[in-house]
């Protein structure tokens, strides 16, 4: 057998320079490509100059920034500007100061679109705050209201809403609370939205027409864009074109002549105003000769090391002692933690699951103290996410359940986009999640890293559905004989008793329904899905776009965009009734009036017939106890449903009424009340007669 030869570093280091030089000029020309094509000038109707950060058909997407994808129809730009299905027009951009200004495209033509819907952005990537504006609200479906309006006739219009021709009116929004007349007015429409104008149309809305009115909303509101705009800036002074990396995290990216880059061209400070075409040439020059020594200097290290391992190799092998070591290593990581900053290490795997070869890969690392599973160990658990184990499907993803390998039974959130604001609401619920100890909020056990093939939340298994599930939804035929009225008035408490515990740790959890209360076999409640629950500490409140489930929203959050914790007070109210009545939230097929639970149920009370409203299953017609705790909770929900949030209790407050309840505690100042009456400070009484007939 011949002796094999080893290559001399010499002839190493020349191949590795000629095939780099080979290898230039096409890295070159991909290198170079997207500051050709991002230069290239691209029109959609009066907007002639569509730059960074928007993008569109002819204008590839790592020429803008993924949230700004714009989409050209009937030469005219539109923009969806946050999770809402409301397009806007663009009307005009200006890089220079990052403003946008847009125009609802459903009130471009009419005052009463076909489906009504709020004003909403972004809030992380859209900013409204002192650019000259005011909003606007109109009030819709208020036909029928008694009293003469005290609004003048110019501040009305009409509608046809469901098939009816109704009255509607206008206002500045800002006018409206320091008014009680117009405002107790107003607030007996059915629905109303509030949309932004210049200050100089919201100074002539007060004796403006609706033909005026529709010409401040075509005239449109501007917005602040937030994308990189200090990097964009910098970029461009220095003869650059911006752009994006398309990879899992996006990354802003500087496209220049000379290359790619991450801040400015050539890597040159934008104060020296950049590099011209000869400084280019320089770097280009300078860059190949700088890689052509490495890659040679690395080249012979690389044969040297080869040489040496080769001869040493004996000792370089572990023994068994030594092996033994590494995996007990392993074994203990369990019991290490990391800070936040540990948040952006790179991906470990669950240490049950599987045992890796090398020292390296068994290092175990947390998000929060949250364990950080790898994909592909979910994937296995999930039997690849088969839709028969799918739990659930929600706003932001589905919900898969899952065995692992060390037995434990989870349910697995796999979140639909890995984009920016996936991210933000999964760190959100890592982050927050992993603070909190409360036995009636649900347990995550681990996630994905933020930089995995998809992001993936890993919870305790609640194997009993939500209450949604029993009170209306699949469960509801089958649980109706064991959801009786002690086990609902139990879920009120648990529930209640988990949101006093998120608002003392200053959570507010921001999407308090039925479908996020989960039950054990022993319907013990677990409340989940915290990824639009915001901190509030020392604050009063949180200013940002309402953002929620319709239905569940408290209503002076639409108008004020101020969330509190009674925010979440208002979405529980909503939950007592749906325990009472058994009715879903929202629910198209009902009337008009009647469509959104907590409006009906307002209303049944106000007028004296709580019992047409009651799930008749729960004995309230029959067992007295049950008809007199039901009625307190009953009363309780009106309370949480006031649409001013500081006649609402606190859930510490709502806490401690129902295990009054409960035990029945308030029996002796609360006797037997057969139907609920409200005086005229608002305020409960008990009545033990029949309502008089219309007729008498």
């Amino acid at each position: 057998m011949k002796p094999r030869l080893d290559p001399s570093p010499a002839l190493l280091a020349i191949t590795v320079v000629l095939a780099t030089i080979i290898s230039f000029p096409v890295a070159r020309c991909q290198d170079t490509s997207p500051y050709d094509i991002c230069g290239q000038s691209v029109q959609c109707g009066d907007i002639d100059k569509i730059e960074y950060p928007f993008w569109l058909s002819g204008r590839p997407q790592h020429c803008g920034h993924p949230d700004f994808q714009l989409s050209c129809r009937s030469d005219v730009p539109m923009l969806r500007l946050g999770p809402g299905p409301v397009d806007y027009r663009v009307l005009k951009t200006d890089s220079s100061i990052h403003t946008v200004t847009v125009a609802r495209n459903d009130l471009w033509e009419t005052l009463c679109p076909q489906t009504l819907y709020n004003t909403t952005y972004n809030t992380t990537l859209f900013n409204g705050n002192n650019l000259g504006q005011e909003d606007v609200s109109l009030y819709y479906g208020c036909q029928g209201i008694l009293g003469v309006s005290p609004l003048a006739a110019s501040f009305r219009f009409s509608c046809n809403v469901n098939q009816t021709q109704s009255d509607s009116y206008f206002y500045r929004t800002s006018f409206i609370d320091t008014d009680t007349t117009i405002s107790s007015f107003l607030v007996q429409c059915n629905s109303h939205i509030t949309v932004p104008v210049d200050q100089s149309w919201a100074n002539r809305i007060l004796t403006a027409t609706d033909s005026e009115l529709k010409q401040a909303l075509q005239d449109g509101f501007n917005l602040r864009w937030t994308a990189y705009n200090e990097e964009c800036d910098q970029c461009v002074r220095s003869g650059g074109r911006c752009g994006s990396n398309l990879t899992s995290p996006y990354q802003f990216v500087c496209y220049c002549a000379s290359g790619n880059f991450s801040a400015t061209c050539n890597n040159v400070p934008v104060e020296s105003g950049g590099g011209g075409s000869k400084s280019s040439s320089i770097g280009i020059v300078l860059g190949i000769v700088g890689g052509v020594i490495a890659v040679a200097v690395v080249g012979v290290v690389l044969f040297v090391c080869r040489r040496r391992k080769r001869r040493g190799i004996k000792a370089a092998s572990p023994t068994q002692t030594e092996t033994k070591a590494i995996l007990a290593a392993a074994g203990s990581s369990q019991a290490l933690t990391s800070d936040t900053s540990n948040f952006t290490s790179s991906i470990p795997s669950y240490p049950s699951s599987k045992t890796s070869e090398t020292s390296k890969e068994l290092v175990k690392s947390t998000y929060f103290g949250a364990q950080v599973f790898t994909y592909e160990e979910l994937e296995v658990a999930t039997d690849n996410f088969n839709d028969s184990k799918q739990l659930g499907d929600g706003g932001f993803g589905a919900v898969y359940y899952g065995k692992l390998l060390d037995g434990r039974e989870v349910a697995v959130k796999r979140l639909y986009e890995n984009n920016f604001k996936r991210v933000e609401q999964f760190v959100n619920e890592v982050r927050i999640l992993t603070k909190l100890d409360h036995e009636n909020l649900v347990k995550l056990f681990g996630c994905t890293s933020k930089r995995s093939r998809e992001l993936l939340l890993v919870y305790e298994y609640i194997p009993n559905g939500t209450i949604a599930d029993h009170l209306h939804g699949k469960l509801a035929n089958s649980s109706s004989s064991l959801f009786s009225w002690s086990i609902r008035l139990n879920v009120a408490i648990q529930t209640a008793d988990a949101l006093a515990y998120l608002h003392k740790s200053g959570i507010i959890h921001r999407d308090v329904k039925s479908n996020n209360i989960l039950l054990d076999k022993s319907f013990q409640v677990k409340v989940a899905d915290f990824g639009l629950s915001r901190l509030f500490e020392n604050v009063t409140h949180v200013s940002t776009a309402p953002q929620g489930t319709p239905g569940y929203v408290d209503p002076e959050y639409y108008q004020c965009y101020q969330l509190t914790d009674k925010s979440d007070v208002y979405s529980f109210g909503v939950v007592l009734m749906e325990l009472i009545s058994s009715l879903p939230a929202v629910d198209t097929s009902r009337h008009r009036l009647d469509i959104n639970l907590a409006n009906m149920a307002v209303t049944k009370i106000q007028n004296q017939t709580l019992s047409e409203l009651v799930d008749k299953t729960i004995g309230f017609e029959t067992n007295g106890l049950v008809r007199r705790k039901t009625t307190l909770v009953a009363e309780l929900a009106f309370r949480c449903l006031q649409h001013n949030k500081d006649m609402r209790p606190t859930m510490k407050e709502v806490v401690d009424t129902l295990k009054g309840i409960q035990n029945d505690d308030l029996n002796a100042q609360k006797p037997e009340v057969l139907d609920i009456v409200v005086d005229d400070g608002g305020m409960f009484k008990g009545h033990n007669t029949e309502p008089t007939s219309p007729d008498q």
